[in-house]
């Protein structure tokens, strides 16, 4: 449901859609569902009378677009100049349907959401080569909250993001946050992975996941969650890798150079939302109660922060830093050869030392310590 507070947050990506409107490519948005694609759409377009909305879930929608000529899409579009193909990923090769749209009626602008990358990515990267602009949207970010209502309000409600993320109609419906991320994650979330054929045991997915979400800010090892979910490390590792090109979670590698005793190929995994992570693990109490405090605080940090450089258009190689020692930085970034180094801390006051081993091995990097009080400086 799209509430009037959904439609007055102006998301980021706006502005670069916008610029990109009749350039003679298809405009691709991607991600999980329920971040906000539609309203998205719907906000850029307001009393747009040229507009054609097609919605991918529909069955006849889906029948609309088999064996179409250009002649047919030309009369089903009729007057109208911009058309929205809406959950893409359930029509039949839409890749080959959408470059034939482009190709032959350039008049058209097309804008295409999918919620299922990983399907949707192999039906339309090889026909929509040179003919795509293509954007992830997440969940609402911090950024974006702190332009609609400003620093000081978004930084007194971070204790409550941590809990709850920042999926649209949980910050639009407050009082009823638990409810909707039930609601989310039995009713949406998972719906396009679930689909696939390739996963034939959902009640392991959903084991996995949980699985993952007790260890979010820790390494984890493919063995380790075979045991605890009940699959073969093979099926976890390509269960992983799903649920990442569906934006649920995210990896993050580690990184090596110059010592023996890195970690050269661990893993750590996020979620692409806090609130997400707790609603696998049913627990929303309020961070003053919690002991993981600190890993939802790196989760947090590290998601956002992973959104204001895709939006930025910035592409840094990311890592976290870790020895057989456990001398740990909690994450890396290295533009043009150039490497900064961020400790991530929920506590102003808590301890902050500087890695010996770290500095000496890599002595021309920036570290800073990353806390509640300073967030800002990170993520705007």
């Amino acid at each position: 449901m799209t509430t009037n507070l959904q439609l007055m947050i102006f998301r980021t990506l706006a502005n670069s859609i916008e610029n990109n409107l009749f350039s003679g490519k298809a405009i691709i948005i991607l991600g999980a569902r329920q971040v906000g694609k539609t309203t998205l759409i719907k906000n850029m377009f307001l009393n747009n009378d040229t507009l054609l909305w097609l919605n991918g879930d529909e069955t006849d929608i889906q029948n609309l677009f088999k064996d179409m000529s250009s002649t047919r899409f030309k009369a089903i579009f009729g007057n109208k100049k911009i058309i929205v193909v809406d959950e893409a990923q359930q029509i039949a090769d839409i890749g080959l349907r959408l470059k034939l749209i482009t190709d032959m009626l350039p008049e058209y602008q097309l804008i295409v959401t999918g919620s299922a990358s990983f399907e949707l990515a192999n039906h339309l990267n090889e026909p929509l080569t040179g003919r795509k602009w293509e954007y992830t949207m997440f969940p609402l970010s911090f950024g974006e909250m702190v332009q609609h209502h400003g620093l000081l309000e978004e930084k007194r409600l971070i204790p409550h993001r941590l809990v709850y993320g920042y999926y649209p109609e949980i910050v639009t419906q407050q009082g009823s946050e638990e409810i909707v991320l039930r609601q989310l994650s039995n009713s949406y979330l998972y719906k396009d992975i679930l689909r696939l054929e390739q996963i034939k045991k959902p009640d392991k997915l959903i084991k996995l996941l949980q699985a993952i979400a007790y260890q979010v800010g820790s390494q984890v090892p493919y063995s380790e969650l075979s045991q605890l979910c009940g699959l073969d490390a093979k099926t976890v590792e390509k269960y992983i890798m799903v649920l990442e090109q569906s934006y649920i979670i995210f990896r993050l590698g580690s990184f090596s150079r110059n010592l023996r005793n890195e970690l050269k190929f661990s893993r750590k995994i996020y979620f692409y939302d806090n609130g997400v992570r707790n609603v696998l693990i049913s627990n929303f109490a309020q961070i003053e109660n919690r002991i993981d405090t600190g890993a939802l605080w790196e989760n947090f940090v590290i998601s956002e922060r992973k959104k204001y450089l895709h939006y930025n258009m910035q592409f840094p190689n990311i890592w976290f830093w870790r020895t057989k020692q456990q001398n740990e930085i909690d994450y890396l970034e290295e533009r043009n050869g150039k490497l900064s180094a961020y400790e991530f801390k929920w506590n102003p006051e808590g301890k902050f030392r500087k890695p010996i081993t770290f500095m000496h091995a890599y002595p021309e990097t920036d570290l800073k310590n990353i806390h509640r009080d300073n967030v800002e400086d990170f993520l705007l």
